[in-house]
């Protein structure tokens, strides 16, 4: 059995594989084994507890409560699941989680992709989590730029705390939360320094976003100040602790107790989320059912004391009117303005209750109270926006009231048994149209027709009307729209509404909002488009909606009358444009309809090292996609430093089909070649625009997907390496890194090994041998050959090991040839000084002479999980530590093993290689050479 508590903080474990298949850069990154959660509803439909009968009895929970919970933590995968599934699905309460940071900073466990890229990836598994835990998703400006001790580093890299602070003041005073729930402390206990900084923020933000004088921006651009209630902090217990001593906590949630309508307990339920978070190696974690509890104390609050004489609450929100008649007591003595608001919430109050026991038998038979109660709500909001309260008195209540009315008209389509799809189909006449192409590709450019279908799905047993039906959008234009008639749709049919679109010439590409201009340095993203700041992406550019109406002849029970409309009571409905596109099996799955540019254009790959000794010339690859129908022609120019030759200067692109790609050549030859950093840019002129970006669809099975962009960009790391002539070097990947890549480009002979053919592979043709990062921790066929791998190691090989993760599995395996104890020590500083513990041994000096500056430039980290002991047979070759902490020697480790040469290695090569950090590259090439 696994503590919830201990899921929250394990060590995370790899083993899935990256896949990167090319159209557009198309990054799809497998690996679903173990994922319920991934069969039990495609990332396009709703989970099956959202729907139905489920559904609705969650919906009218939500109704039946105003409570809002804002949940706060440093990066995705440390939010307590269990704790927002049980107030959110449980309670019915409205739950935001707000994460500080997108984990792009982290460890990929499916793929080589870092930084930025792999920022995307975890907010697609941290929204698709979400959907379990029932919560909106917010974000800061602050970026993970790797692990950290302290927070006082934490806020130096995020340009000083008030950048993370006043983003979170800004998500309390639009979400105007009831309590504030920190994950962390702001203390040592928190462990990495962004959850220390995460717990600072989040105590001080509890009364700063109340005082207009903090980020008076913010108060100018018109939002309200914002006093939470009450603020709580977790992590007060022991670590994998399921009992917790009663002076450490107020409050203590059951989150083991079972949920009907889940078919399984709430932390449960939660993991089935948690298991969406692939990167982080959660696709294997389980929890048995039993006893669970999550432990919050009550560190500050606006009320009179809430806790029993033991000092314990029952809830959060004890204290707190959370019913809907408690709205019109938040006015105080102003409630007197609007005598009639409290009568009109009781009544609503009372609809629910009678919407909520007459769905007991048949969800249907809540039609009628549920009626009433939307229609009593837009009734009240219309009065309020018209009364004599001050605004920030209406602010919350409106909010508060227009969130039921949504529900309740959400909770109506569900009795109903209504449901709304709108997907992207041909456009009649069309040649080359988008429905022979979307299987290829699922986005429209500039310019481009296609055709929407909206389909409302009746499974009512009543007959429904069509009034209205229209797209929300941004960046279209509807040329022509089939509008429906007063057509019926009876029980079991559907009615089809088609939208003739165009999107416009202006149109903006479906993007993140938020980008870093060099993510191996910036520790705070840029927002582009403050319209969107603090959501996970831009909302989808095309919605559709749905009015309709009960046939007249149908009859609703209202408290036991039946009730007749002269045109049937009215609802409506919305949802996001899809599109269609088969899978490999032929299973059809759907995106949200994207806006892209109408070319892709990349240069591959995205850094390059070029050596001074042997770096005349380089080739350079440019990629260009094309995403328009028919003849697609423009010019393609390589723009290089100043004093470099580009040859040809120029070449002519010309691409028949939609989803066409191409790659070009140019040669590159350097002024001169001295050790530096420049830089190549690629731009394609067609029909006077310029296309300097490429994409490339991030996206997973399991989970939705966004289009990422980067410039037309190929970073060029010149570098004073040499590299031996006659090594030849065999790579076993590990959990995926760019490393081969990088000595290949230096000039080194690299062949990849895969880990299944280890067994069978002839390693007397290499010399070396290289593990990639986290070999043992993701590949098994690694841990079963480990025998052959010293056998190599003996007969005369050098084996190179990169830094292992699973400080356990390494431990209890004995890979190593002596003894060693792997530990979890790290130097997270780059800059922290390196010394030479051997510095007369060969390997600082062959075939690239190692001295103090080729430390310099080092980016993200020193290095990571170091080894804690070691055999005397060993030599410590580097020493570091971060400020005011011991040396730790264990991060590179020799030792000569029968006639060959073992290596271990936690120095973090596999950040400092793909940059091109020049003395980075010169090591690692002595450490390849160190047999030799």
């Amino acid at each position: 059995m696994i503590d919830p508590k201990t899921l929250q903080k394990a060590t995370r474990r790899g083993w899935a594989r990256c896949v990167v298949v090319v159209f557009f850069s198309l990054i799809l990154i497998s690996g679903t084994n173990g994922l319920k959660a991934a069969e039990s509803a495609r990332p396009s439909d709703p989970l099956p507890q959202d729907t139905g009968a489920a559904g609705l009895r969650l919906m009218l929970k939500r109704l039946s409560t105003t409570a809002r919970l804002l949940h706060t933590t440093a990066h995705p995968d440390d939010e307590d699941g269990g704790m927002m599934t049980l107030e959110s699905r449980g309670q019915g309460d409205t739950v935001e989680l707000l994460t500080l940071n997108r984990g792009e900073g982290g460890q990929n466990k499916v793929g080589s992709n870092l930084f930025d890229v792999l920022g995307v990836l975890r907010t697609l598994e941290l929204t698709a989590s979400d959907r379990y835990y029932g919560a909106e998703q917010r974000f800061t400006r602050v970026a993970d730029f790797g692990f950290s001790k302290n927070p006082d580093e934490t806020f130096q890299k995020w340009n000083g705390h008030d950048v993370a602070l006043g983003d979170m003041v800004r998500v309390i005073r639009t979400f105007r939360p009831d309590v504030l729930v920190s994950r962390f402390q702001g203390t040592d206990r928190d462990g990495h320094g962004n959850h220390q900084a995460s717990g600072i923020v989040s105590r001080e933000a509890f009364r700063a976003a109340a005082d207009a004088k903090r980020f008076p921006e913010q108060i100018a651009e018109g939002l309200l100040p914002w006093q939470a209630q009450k603020f709580y902090f977790d992590n007060v217990c022991p670590f994998r602790s399921s009992e917790c001593a009663p002076e450490n906590y107020t409050v203590k949630l059951s989150t083991g107790e079972r949920d009907p309508d889940l078919g399984m307990t709430y932390i449960q339920f939660a993991m089935e989320g948690l298991r969406h978070q692939l990167s982080q190696g959660a696709g294997g974690w389980s929890v048995d059912a039993g006893p669970h509890y999550a432990f919050y104390r009550l560190v500050d609050s606006v009320l009179p004391p809430t806790a029993g004489k033991d000092g314990h609450e029952q809830d959060f929100f004890d204290g707190i009117d959370t019913s809907l008649p408690g709205l019109a007591g938040r006015l105080g003595a102003d409630e007197g303005k609007v005598p009639w608001l409290r009568g009109g919430l009781v009544e609503i109050a009372d609809n629910i209750k009678d919407a909520t026991r007459r769905s007991e038998k048949e969800p249907s038979a809540a039609l009628g109270p549920l009626f009433l109660a939307r229609n009593k709500l837009e009734t009240l909001i219309s009065r309020i926006e018209h009364s004599e309260l001050e605004v920030d008195q209406q602010s919350d209540i409106l909010q508060r009231l227009r969130e039921k009315r949504d529900q309740a008209a959400h909770a109506i389509n569900l009795a109903l048994g209504v449901s709304l799809e709108a997907s992207v189909v041909a456009h009649p006449g069309a040649k080359g149209s988008l429905a022979g192409e979307q299987e290829a590709l699922t986005a429209v450019s500039p310019g481009q027709d296609f055709t929407v279908a909206v389909t409302i799905r009746n499974r009512s047993k009543r007959t429904i009307l069509i009034d209205d039906a229209g797209l929300s959008n941004h960046e279209f234009t509807i040329q022509h729209i089939e509008r429906p008639l007063k057509n019926a749709v009876d029980l079991g049919k559907d009615g089809t509404v088609k939208f003739a679109v165009r999107v416009s010439k202006e149109a903006v590409s479906t993007r993140p909002y938020w980008h870093r201009s060099n993510p191996e340095t910036e520790g705070v993203n840029r927002v582009d488009d403050e319209r969107f700041a603090t959501l996970p992406f831009p909302p989808p550019p095309l919605r559709a909606w749905l009015k309709y109406h009960l046939h007249r002849d149908t009859e609703v029970s209202v408290f036991g009358a039946q009730v007749r409309g002269a045109a049937g009571p009215a609802g409506e409905i919305s949802t996001t444009v899809m599109v269609p596109f088969a899978e490999g099996g032929g299973q059809e799955r759907k995106r949200d309809v994207a806006v892209v540019p109408a070319f892709s254009v990349s240069l591959e790959p995205g850094t390059q090292i070029i050596p001074v000794e042997n770096g005349k010339s380089s080739r350079v690859t440019v990629r260009v996609s094309c995403n328009v129908s028919g003849h697609a022609a423009g010019v393609l120019r390589l723009n290089a430093p100043s004093g470099w030759r580009v040859e040809p200067s120029s070449v002519a692109v010309g691409l028949k089909h939609r989803a066409d790609t191409q790659d070009f050549q140019f040669e590159v030859l350097p002024r001169e070649l001295r050790e530096g950093r420049f830089e190549l840019s690629a731009a394609l002129e067609s029909e006077g625009a310029n296309y300097t970006e490429g994409y490339s669809l991030v996206t997973r099975e399991d989970l939705a997907s966004v289009y990422y962009y980067q410039p037309a960009v190929q970073r060029v790391s010149v570098v004073d390496v040499k590299v031996p002539t006659d090594l030849r070097i065999g790579y076993v990947m590990g959990a995926g890194d760019d490393i081969p890549t990088v000595l290949r480009q230096v000039g080194l002979d690299v062949a990849m090994v895969p880990a299944e053919k280890l067994a069978s592979e002839d390693l007397g043709k290499y010399q070396t041998i290289v593990l990639g990062i986290r070999a043992y921790d993701t590949q098994k066929d690694v841990v079963a050959n480990n025998r052959k791998l010293l056998e190599f190691v003996s007969a005369g090989g050098t084996l190179v090991v990169q830094y292992e993760a699973d400080v356990g599995n390494f431990n209890g395996g004995s890979f190593a040839p002596y003894p060693v104890t792997l530990g979890r020590g790290r130097v997270s500083v780059e800059e922290a000084p390196v010394e030479m513990l051997a510095p007369q041994e060969r390997v600082f000096h062959f075939p690239n002479e190692i001295t103090h500056r080729d430390f310099d430039g080092w980016v993200q980290e020193r290095g990571l999980y170091f080894m804690e002991k070691w055999d005397d047979k060993y030599t410590a070759l580097l020493a570091s530590h971060d400020p005011g902490e011991d040396s730790l020697k264990g991060g590179l480790l020799m030792a000569k093993y029968g006639k060959g040469v073992y290596i271990y290695t936690g120095y973090a090569f596999f950040r400092q290689l793909p940059p091109g950090v020049p003395g980075a590259v010169r090591l690692y090439v002595n450490l390849l050479a160190a047999g030799r």
